[in-house]
């Protein structure tokens, strides 16, 4: 849930908060039509007002949050808090929160996807502002990675599972709309996870609609999170689709090696993940960097195919970087390579043997071909 509230005993400045919604649980005009604090245009392209979902009252927000108890905080960033819920709370002192804030309602009111959270509603009373998010119980794909809250272990299927649908999501941003939409902040902590483990893409603050027909990019200034941003954007700041495929590359490293993408307590060239995984990459030698809970328990070659596509979207330029389409093609394709495996395991254990800590089939080449049809059409089939 996003809410922005005015301290008490404060005036809300003059470039604050002002309504979002009329009566009638719709995006007021100036939303609706693209002229909103994050400065982006309509994703759908079309005008007029879009109805967001339910409006709570700000006593059934208070009940919800423990009266916005610190204790159920969930997260902060430039908007405001976020409570458990999901419930996110935006800052009215905030310029940035407000824009993020205008600009998250614009792109969720436009866009419906399996793999993107959805909005259920919100609040605005008593100048706080509020969205109401569906609730997903299994946190952020990073808290699974790290070990944290008491996550348990999360096996190499399903991190490719999750990988799949994030791409789905961000695919369907590219491709769904008009002139598609771009992330700008692609991170582990951005991708959430529902009670059956569904990746979903949340957190809409820094996206922006993509160029036109006509335009390669869109000129802005440089935002996102550090560790993950496209260093091409860092440059020219040009933005395009292809931003957000580098920073999921970067996410695909931090999927497979679980340490965080930016680390000053390790050595000078081990601090950067995107660098140092790199560097590994390019030598085929993945495997020495993977997160050691998952030795034994892969197949090599669903392994090498996954580095190949992570190396292919850090690619200096842009141009040089594969669309989201072909990244969710590809690990459909790795998926299917580890399940083949796993079959040949449960079905011929004394075919697989131990190699250097990591297990390797002896199988036909006719048996994998059988094993690994190419992935169906995915463009369509997750779109609601």
């Amino acid at each position: 849930m996003k809410l922005n509230r005015e301290e008490p005993g404060k005036k809300n400045p003059s470039t604050g908060w002002r309504p979002l919604f009329n009566v009638h649980g719709t995006v007021a005009s100036s939303i609706a039509n693209g002229k909103g604090g994050g400065g982006t245009q309509n994703p759908g392209g079309s005008a007029g007002s879009v109805r967001i979902g339910r409006w709570f009252t700000l006593a059934e927000i208070r009940a919800a949050t423990n009266n916005f108890d610190d204790g159920l905080v969930i997260g902060v960033g430039g908007f405001g808090k976020v409570y458990k819920g999901e419930i996110k709370r935006a800052n009215p002192q905030s310029q940035q929160g407000l824009a993020e804030f205008e600009t998250e309602i614009e792109m969720l009111s436009k866009l419906r996807h399996r793999h993107l959270v959805s909005m259920i509603g919100f609040c605005e009373e008593n100048h706080e502002m509020i969205l109401v998010y569906e609730y997903m119980s299994n946190g952020t794909l990073r808290s699974h990675l790290f070990g944290s809250d008491g996550n348990p272990f999360m096996t190499w299927k399903q991190r490719l599972e999750v990988c799949i649908g994030a791409a789905r999501g961000l695919h369907y941003l590219h491709t769904g709309a008009d002139r598609g939409v771009i992330h700008r902040d692609v991170k582990t902590t951005n991708i959430l996870l529902d009670e059956n483990f569904v990746a979903k893409v949340a957190d809409f603050g820094l996206s922006r609609t993509g160029p036109g027909w006509d335009h390669t990019h869109v000129s802005t200034a440089v935002k996102g999170s550090f560790g993950y941003l496209d260093p091409e954007y860092f440059r020219r700041q040009q933005l395009t689709e292809k931003s957000d495929v580098y920073s999921f590359g970067v996410v695909l490293f931090e999927v497979v090696c679980a340490r965080a993408v930016i680390n000053p307590s390790l050595p000078k060239d081990e601090i950067n993940l995107a660098e140092w995984a790199m560097r590994w990459q390019r030598q085929r030698s993945l495997e020495t960097i993977i997160d050691r809970r998952l030795e034994g328990s892969y197949s090599p070659e669903s392994m090498e195919k996954y580095g190949e596509i992570a190396e292919k979207c850090l690619a200096d330029e842009g141009k040089n970087r594969p669309t989201m389409g072909e990244v969710l093609w590809h690990l459909e394709y790795v998926l299917q390579l580890h399940e083949a495996w796993l079959q040949l395991q449960q079905a011929n254990p004394t075919e697989v043997s131990i190699s250097g800590g990591h297990q390797s089939i002896e199988a036909s080449q006719e048996h994998q071909e059988q094993q690994t049809s190419t992935p169906q059409s995915h463009i369509d089939e997750d779109q609601v």
